[in-house]
């Protein structure tokens, strides 16, 4: 950079005393100096002030030390590079934490808003970073324009925050569910470049961590669309210097210390003024009269002005007019101020409308599948989904898409990803209303769980490949290609399973209730589910599922659903509820006849029988499984019975007997060449080991197990391996090593989100605390065991709370690795 690109002194002044707010006659009075003197200054005629001239100036303007370093230096005519600070002030980031920018663009064609905009702007700017954390609340209806508003005062307040603007859209007013306060904690906390690992799941605890990260931060967040003030709370900072804007169409006077905005429709010169911006000048210059009418018809709501100028801009030769016809059908028009739909109905009407009207075959059809594809709920629509809805190829529903998105009927919210504007989606309802019968707006969503139906059972014949379930399908699916592993699609179906809960919730209260469909979606997500350990939801549809299937006559599914039912229960510890269940699934696959489900179920019953203590049942059991999986010539069901006989085997201390079925079990897995298995066979080994006490024989299998999950990149396997590798090392009383394998665990499962899961780990860093006499580490692990654990897993959650008061009395307590434990 060349010296004559440097800021001069007088440009250094002129610009941190308009940052600051202050006219030349206020500089003066605060830095105790006459007004010419800065006027002398900021003209160029002095160049060279006195050094206590600068130093008033220095307190006056509340400069960074870097900023003040910059300042003396230019004063003194050392002229230093402007390139490490920005005249904004914004200071030289280091190390690795990141400076989020994230505050959308603000409107160029902003209008009125005067008298809010200011009241905004005076409770948040903060030039010196003193002021304590500041509040502001925006609301109003929807579609007011205080997100529009929001935007334009956090750019004019950026100097105020250098170290980073964070925005976050909440969703509080759906359809669909808001973000929930601990998504919402994540995201933020990525944002200031938290590890997504070690964000802790508990709200209070991920709040703490939040307002520790921005502690010393001058840091400005948008926090849009919150539902009310709880949704906010727990995102708030706590430290002097930073500030968050907030809005939402409920009212926020409960949220303490914040100051409230509330915004009305814009005055009818207001609302000329921002169609004029959009249009431009000599549009509405040669029709004012359409201009103020359509104005009036547009309920002067920002969002149906912009809308609806957006389409006279996109098409030059169209008069104001042309709009203003269009408009006139009052029945088509939203009611007046007070519905948070008021004049947006008649915006969105008209950009059908034009649709509709267009000589173009796209505009045409995507005015006909606007009312198709705002039926659903779910936060935003994937290509594939929006695909099955109209019933057309990927490529024409993407085109489509798009068109919508051009006319801001719908936002690219990123590739292959759309998203309804909650007010567009709620036209686009009535007009489904208006277009389909009840039966046609049910097989939209019928569409809908085809096609999560599909996908799943793809993923299922990948991921389990032999599963008998897939046999009972009836929704044709294309099988994943080749290169897509089982982990990408269900990376896939994580980020869009809460779409798919919405709408399989809606189904459940629309008249799909007794549709097929239910159970077979149910039954397809099974492989989705076990990889994920998602057992709070498998249990959920599982129950749904199984009236809607023993109703319709799907024994089959009905009776893999029962036994699918009982999954959750083995996993939450619940082994009574879980053995009822599976000994009922029993009887239905015998009553069918089903004898390859009748040899999964007996092996199912004999592994919870044989841990409730009733052998001779178990084995009974297990024997029959055998037997029939010989008879059918199933392999897998066969190494389950002798997984099963196995566990019993050591139960009962017949050590030899177990050892020959579990290797009889491990020769299984291996010939078929699965991973997976091979990895679950040697694990069980293990685990059974342990839990009757032969600790150094379960050390080999374990160790076994965790290189093939580890070679098979399973991640949820391989925790499992650490976890019983921990219990060796503590039962061997090595617990410095089996603490430092459950962290290793831990660090494995945060991203799978197994809330389950990790309650158990931390459970077991308190309980190795324990028995290493460490009663001050145990306490917090039992307390945060306690709190991940609530409502998840009561059995587990009891133990945490039972060790918490032996930690508390500091009474000594042995390692303990139980059956309803694992």
């Amino acid at each position: 950079m060349s010296e004559s690109a440097m800021p001069t002194l007088s440009e250094l002044l002129r610009t941190f005393r308009i940052r600051a707010g202050f006219t030349q006659a206020a500089l003066a009075e605060v830095a105790g100096l006459s007004e010419q003197a800065i006027s002398v200054l900021e003209r160029g005629t002095r160049s060279r002030p006195r050094i206590d001239t600068v130093r008033s100036l220095t307190a006056a303007l509340a400069l960074t030390p870097v900023e003040a370093d910059q300042f003396l230096s230019v004063a003194r005519g050392k002229n230093k590079r402007a390139g490490t600070t920005g005249l904004a002030g914004r200071p030289l980031i280091t190390g690795t934490t990141p400076v989020p920018w994230q505050l959308p663009p603000a409107a160029q064609d902003f209008t009125g808003r005067t008298a809010q905009l200011e009241a905004v702007v005076s409770v948040l700017r903060n030039p010196s970073g003193t002021k304590p954390v500041s509040l502001v609340a925006v609301t109003g209806m929807g579609g007011i324009g205080k997100t529009t508003l929001a935007v334009k005062a956090a750019h004019q307040l950026t100097d105020s925050y250098p170290d980073g603007h964070l925005y976050l859209n909440l969703r509080g007013y759906g359809p669909g569910d808001p973000v929930s306060v601990a998504d919402a904690q994540a995201q933020l906390l990525r944002s200031v470049g938290v590890d997504v690992r070690r964000i802790p799941e508990d709200v209070e605890e991920a709040a703490g961590l939040l307002r520790s990260q921005l502690a010393g931060r001058r840091t400005l967040m948008l926090l849009d669309n919150a539902a009310d003030a709880a949704h906010v709370l727990p995102l708030l900072p706590g430290s002097a210097g930073s500030a968050v804007l907030i809005t939402s169409r409920g009212s926020l006077t409960s949220l303490p210390g914040a100051r409230q905005i509330h915004l009305d429709a814009l005055s009818q010169s207001e609302t000329i003024e921002l169609l004029t911006g959009v249009v431009g000048e000599s549009r509405v210059a040669a029709e004012p009269g359409a201009a103020k009418t359509l104005a009036t018809m547009s309920g002067r709501l920002p969002l149906a002005v912009r809308v609806i100028g957006g389409r006279l801009a996109a098409r030059p030769t169209w008069p104001i007019q042309h709009l203003v016809t269009l408009l006139e059908d009052e029945g088509r028009r939203l009611d007046t101020l007070g519905s948070d739909e008021t004049g947006v109905r008649a915006s969105i009407a008209s950009s059908v409308a034009f649709l509709e009207n267009s000589e173009r075959a796209l505009d045409r059809e995507a005015a006909r599948s606007l009312p198709l594809l705002s039926i659903p709920d779910g936060a935003d629509l994937v290509v594939g989904v929006a695909a099955a809805i109209l019933e057309l190829p990927a490529g024409r529903t993407e085109a489509i898409l798009e068109r919508l998105a051009d006319l801001n009927l719908l936002e690219a919210a990123a590739p292959e990803r759309y998203r309804f504007h909650d007010l567009i989606r709620a036209f686009g309802r009535e007009r489904a209303v208006d277009v389909l019968d009840p039966g046609q707006r049910d097989a939209v969503l019928q569409r809908v769980l085809r096609f999560y139906t599909s996908f799943a059972w793809a993923l299922q014949s990948k991921s389990y490949a032999t599963s008998p379930r897939i046999a009972l399908g009836t929704v044709p699916f294309t099988p994943l290609p080749a290169a897509t592993n089982a982990e990408q699609a269900t990376r896939w179906l994580d980020a869009e399973h809460h779409n798919l809960m919405d709408r399989y919730h809606q189904a459940m209260t629309a008249g799909l209730t007794i549709s097929p469909l239910i159970p077979e979606l149910t039954l397809a997500l099974f492989g989705y589910h076990e990889l994920r350990s998602r057992w709070v939801e498998m249990s959920k549809m599982c129950g749904a599922a199984l009236q809607v299937a023993e109703t319709s006559g799907m024994h089959s599914v009905a009776a893999w659903l029962q036994h699918d039912h009982a999954i959750p229960e083995v996993e939450s510890g619940s082994l009574d509820i879980a053995a009822t269940r599976l000994l009922r699934a029993l009887e239905m696959f015998r009553a069918i006849p089903d004898r390859q489900g009748q040899a999964r179920c007996c092996t199912s019953a004999a592994h919870v029988l044989g841990r409730l203590g009733r052998v001779d049942e178990a084995i009974e059991l297990a024997t029959e499984g055998l037997e029939l999986s010989l008879q059918l010539g199933d392999t897998r069901v066969e190494g389950v019975a002798y997984l099963a006989l196995g566990g019993i085997y050591d139960r009962n201390g017949d050590y030899a007997l177990a050892d020959d079925a579990y290797g009889c079990g491990i020769a299984l897995a291996k010939a078929s060449g699965d991973r997976r298995l091979v990895a679950k066979q040697y694990l069980s080994t293990g685990f059974s080991h342990v839990l009757v006490g032969r600790t150094d024989d379960a050390l080999e299998p374990i160790l076994r197990g965790l290189k093939v999950a580890r070679e098979a990149g399973n991640k949820e396997l391989e925790s499992q391996a650490l976890q019983h590798l921990a219990a060796v090392f503590a039962r061997r009383g090595e617990y410095l090593k089996a603490q430092q394998t459950v962290e290793e665990a831990i660090d494995l499962i945060h991203p799978l989100r197994n809330r389950v899961r990790l309650g158990y780990f931390t459970l077991e860093l308190g309980k190795i605390s324990l028995a290493a006499g460490d009663f001050t580490s145990a306490v917090p692990h039992l307390e945060d065991a306690i709190d991940i654990l609530q409502g998840l897993a009561p059995h587990l959650e009891t133990t945490a709370r039972d060790l918490l008061e032996v930690a508390h009395q500091r009474q000594p307590h042995s390692y303990i690795y139980r059956f309803d434990e694992a």
